[in-house]
């Protein structure tokens, strides 16, 4: 006869049988019961103590990220879950695998608007306008294995994102008898055969194609195939927005990134296109330029497109080929199409390699003098040194802001084909994601992990540090301080020039702050001074911030402040 044992200690122990073994979470009195599970499994599990739910749900979203399996956090009712929500949106947006717990009021008291009582169903979705692929509540202990099983099910299959649990602190403290349902795996929906024979002969038909891959449920096998079918037809390749590990970037076939800052010459070469093969990205408003590349609901050019949720296929563009499959099977079935001897784009996608290397030389920043590109530290210069200096498998973090521009255009990412997951990034465009999810990273796997991050950026989740040093993980962190929320000040300057409202920011002393969470920190104010302190943080036994003052003039890759300025009073002047 079964043990009976805590419904707290049984969530634990499902989640232990589904592969977990970190997560991530802030305590609260909703789930004390769970808190006392991973205790009892603590041999098996770790619970990462988070310093705010936000930092914890994008933990638990990067790790999701690197495993391909659920990301798992904890946080309680109502404020809880409502600051954990930023994670989950970011899950869904980016189609990771993430399950979110909620302890909540106990069953006697809902429905009474009880003490941060939320409408959990309500909030999370599911649903097209809602962020969660499934929001449950749990009220039977007996039914814990099937809802956990089901959220990870749920959490994999098709386009992976985020489930939400709900857990009433009475059903937590029951007794139950049940026991795990066995490690689930995600189904992988195969290419049609009859499909993949007109994909061919559109492929034999074209001119002019182009790859863009991305989205969630990659894994390093899949890159492999979708690199040996690449190689077999010759075709360019380009990574759709913040998936820029999809494809190895030192390849020969590699043409860049399609996301914001696009090259301008890759950006052309969208449009020009006779043939788009879109396998994984979802096409959101980043890869499309804003439904300009490629134009919703019917794109000029031929289109292909390949998910692994049939739900996504023609819900924005109407392909001219939809092909629902998961990216491993995707890529496999594609590289078993035979090829020609010679194809007419050869020179093609030649060409569109060179437009991507030379988009790595940097330029004069437009408004500035030429003899002074960057000012006193060139960030061109630090992203070559971090190149020369990272391991190939390091973790590359950042959250939201100009200042992730200069490791998007500059950082080559040998990605995943190489066999790790390196581009850690939010497509949903959150500030504050970086600082958490290199720090999950490293705890997780124990790479290194590389953080770049605005001032605004690090000021939302860089209490963060303060979990590092408790758990004995650590992440390199280049904070670029610019006193402003830079984005926000370009897009002010383009629509509103000289009228600075609500961006400036008055900032703490970014070193004594890492210092006091117990990281190393410098200050670096000239291009020398890096890479001695990027060497140091790698032989660190803790966690580095190195703070660079840039100048605020530095706004982007390409220009400055003063010359978006200009350029919004010459269009105002008509």
């Amino acid at each position: 006869m079964s043990t009976s044992q805590p419904a707290g200690h049984l969530i634990v122990e499902c989640l232990v049988e589904q592969g977990m073994e970190i997560a991530f979470g802030v305590p609260g009195e909703s789930f004390l019961a769970v808190l006392d599970g991973f205790h009892a499994y603590r041999e098996r599990a770790r619970f990462i103590v988070n310093r705010q739910e936000g930092g914890a749900a994008f933990m638990a979203e990067a790790h999701g990220k690197l495993t391909g399996r659920p990301g798992v956090c904890f946080v309680t009712r109502g404020p809880g879950a409502t600051n954990a929500s930023i994670g989950v949106h970011t899950a869904f947006q980016d189609s990771t695998p993430m399950v979110l717990f909620v302890g909540d009021v106990g069953s006697d008291f809902r429905d009474r608007e009880a003490f941060q009582e939320v409408d959990y169903g309500s909030f999370f979705g599911p649903g097209t306008k809602g962020f969660a692929k499934r929001v449950e509540r749990i009220d039977d202990a007996n039914r814990i294995p099937e809802y956990v099983a089901r959220a990870f099910a749920t959490a994999m299959n098709g386009r992976p994102g985020p489930v939400v649990l709900v857990l009433p602190e009475d059903m937590l403290r029951s007794q139950t008898a049940a026991r795990p349902l066995k490690r689930v795996e995600a189904v992988q929906p195969w290419s049609d055969p009859g499909a993949l024979r007109t994909l061919r002969e559109l492929l034999l038909k074209s001119q002019r194609p182009l790859v863009i891959a991305g989205g969630g449920g990659w894994t390093a096998q899949a890159a492999q195939a979708l690199q040996r079918f690449a190689e077999n037809w010759r075709l360019p390749v380009a990574n759709a927005f913040r998936f820029q590990d999809t494809f190895d970037n030192h390849h020969p076939l590699y043409a860049g990134d399609v996301g914001i800052a696009i090259n301008p010459k890759l950006a052309q070469r969208v449009k020009d296109a006779d043939l788009i093969l879109a396998i994984g990205p979802r096409l959101g408003e980043m890869t499309t330029g804003g439904y300009t590349l490629l134009e919703a609901p019917k794109a000029r050019q031929t289109m292909v497109h390949i998910h692994a949720s049939a739900e996504e296929l023609n819900r924005v563009y109407q392909a001219d080929l939809a092909i629902n499959a998961g990216m491993s099977a995707a890529a496999r079935s594609l590289e078993v199409l035979s090829a020609p001897n010679t194809l007419p784009w050869e020179e093609w996608a030649v060409q569109a390699h060179a437009d991507y290397e030379a988009n790595l030389e940097p330029q004069a920043l437009a408004g500035m003098p030429a003899e002074t590109p960057r000012g006193p530290v060139d960030m061109a210069a630090v992203v070559a040194l971090l190149q020369k200096h990272l391991p190939p498998d390091a973790a590359i973090t950042n959250g939201a802001g100009n200042f992730a521009s200069w490791v998007h255009r500059y950082f080559r990412y040998h990605g995943l084909a190489k066999g790790h997951k390196t581009q850690l990034a939010p497509t949903s465009g959150a500030m504050g994601y970086g600082v958490p999810a290199g720090i999950a990273a490293n705890l997780a796997t124990g790479r290194v992990a590389f953080t770049i991050a605005g001032d605004g950026d690090f000021l939302m989740t860089g209490q963060e540090l303060a979990t590092a040093a408790q758990h004995g993980g650590k992440s390199i962190i280049v904070l670029l301080n610019n006193g402003m929320f830079g984005t926000i000040r370009m897009h002010q300057e383009r629509e509103y020039p000289e009228r600075e409202s609500g961006t400036a920011l008055r900032n703490p002393d970014f070193c004594g702050l890492a210092r006091a969470y117990g990281y190393a920190a410098e200050r670096v104010t000239e291009t020398a001074q890096f890479e001695a302190a990027l060497l140091r943080a790698l032989a660190a036994d803790t966690g580095t911030l190195i703070e660079i003052p840039l100048d605020p003039e530095v706004i982007t890759t390409r220009g400055t402040l003063a010359s978006i300025t200009r350029a919004a009073q010459r269009q105002a002047q008509g």
